[in-house]
């Protein structure tokens, strides 16, 4: 039997940088010291009006392939987690296997989850291996929520930024990934929702939570986002540490979205956890949707904050709903 493990991974950054300042600047009604305060988000990234999420992924793969030495040949399939695809059709991921030169028998397929995306995507990959269809996958997430955000929207815009990561995923002989659990509620997809995107027109949409307060098309209920996190992934965390028969305090280290500061201090004090163990690491670039648990772990790496064979749960959670949990035993050692 083979087993999925995660290899090197490299961060794409768009070239613009928006701080706090630069808001305060265009906005000094704005109260950004309370703001930042909250989010403990200062500076996010911002694609440029001709950057979409193809092409901030073709960036992060090349960049992965020239880092670490990748031969593209030994690509078998290609999965992309993104919510802000270039178009409906054709599948970013076949745009992207196309500019990356990759082979024709390669697989590719988007999916198209946000926060939870890169357990998702692990969790994808890990059956890929292990059901022998493919031994080496490139696993990319590349988001530009930024385009549906008005510069008005004062809730939105101090928050998300864009980016894209990829992360490659080899086969190996031993598990360090597992067990996995997944949840979701279909109920709340109207508490994060992009309006007038996709094929329903608006007027037939579902109506938003509460009243809208901005003009972007994206719609976020962040009250909601914190009373559902806060009721689904403490008994998330529970149940995987009962389905791997281990306790809180075997966990090394806890690798949660970085939504905002507010959200993950609330997490941290539901479940009674150690804050040492817990990395808030989204002061400059924010919330990038599906990237941020990659980004999280690479500047983990970078920073040798993550050890050999340390014991790590991931946790992704958000718009869907949708939630998922793994442990991680990180086995990959640079050149």
């Amino acid at each position: 039997m083979k087993y999925a493990s995660i290899g090197p991974i490299s961060v794409y950054l768009p070239e613009k940088c928006e701080t706090s300042d630069d808001l305060k600047r265009e906005h000094p009604e704005w109260d950004l010291e309370e703001i930042c305060q909250k989010t403990g988000i200062y500076s996010r990234y911002i694609s440029a009006s001709d950057e979409f999420a193809s092409n901030m992924a073709f960036k992060a793969a090349s960049r992965l392939f020239e880092e670490h030495n990748i031969p593209r040949e030994s690509i078998d399939f290609v999965l992309l987690c993104t919510q802000s695809p270039d178009y409906p059709i054709p599948t970013t991921a076949c745009l992207v296997q196309h500019q990356l030169g990759l082979r024709n028998d390669c697989g590719a397929l988007d999916f198209n989850l946000g926060c939870s995306g890169y357990v998702y995507g692990l969790s994808l990959a890990d059956g890929l291996i292990r059901s022998e269809v493919a031994k080496r996958i490139l696993l990319i997430t590349s988001e530009t929520y930024t385009k549906y955000i008005d510069s008005g929207d004062r809730s939105l815009r101090t928050i998300f930024g864009d980016a894209a990561t990829a992360t490659l995923i080899d086969s190996s002989d031993t598990q360090s990934l597992g067990p996995f659990l997944f949840g979701t509620d279909g109920e709340g997809a109207n508490t994060l929702i992009a309006y007038g995107r996709g094929i329903r027109p608006e007027e037939l949409s579902l109506k938003p939570r509460h009243r809208r307060r901005w003009a972007s098309s994206l719609y976020m209920d962040g009250a909601e986002l914190m009373k559902f996190t806060n009721s689904k992934i403490p008994p998330l965390v529970e149940r995987l540490l009962d389905k791997a028969g281990l306790t809180l305090q075997d966990v090394d280290i806890f690798l949660m979205h970085q939504a905002t500061r507010k959200m993950l201090e609330s997490l941290i004090s539901a479940m009674a956890l150690d804050p040492e163990k817990v990395p808030i690491q989204m002061e400059h670039g924010g919330n990038t949707v599906s990237s941020t648990l990659p980004i999280l772990i690479s500047n983990l790496r970078k920073e040798g904050k993550m050890t050999h064979n340390q014991r790590a749960l991931l946790l992704g959670f958000g718009v869907g709903l949708s939630w998922g949990g793994v442990l991680w035993n990180d086995t990959w050692k640079p050149n």
